[in-house]
């Protein structure tokens, strides 16, 4: 399957994050934050669209909704990554 151009960017901000997530963190945990657009892109990407795993970030270990479902909470190796709106 080919990604859409919604997917391809949540994907790219879904890399973003991951980059950036090193720089914030503290005892493995980081919180970053998109804005609103943003932030529903990669929502979409990873919830509605039925993304295909192997088209997501390969450091993606979960990922899930949590506080009543305004942050994306994603877990990787070495951290656990909060993403929120701005």
């Amino acid at each position: 399957m080919d990604p859409n151009l919604h997917q391809k960017m949540g994907i790219n901000h879904l890399n973003r994050v991951l980059n950036y997530a090193p720089f914030v963190a503290e005892q493995g945990r980081a919180t970053v934050h998109l804005t609103v657009e943003d932030w529903h892109v990669v929502a979409d990407t990873l919830f509605r669209m039925h993304t295909p795993r192997e088209l997501l970030p390969e450091a993606i270990e979960s990922y899930r909704l949590k506080n009543e479902n305004r942050t994306i909470e994603l877990k990787t190796p070495d951290y656990v990554i909060d993403v929120e709106m701005m």
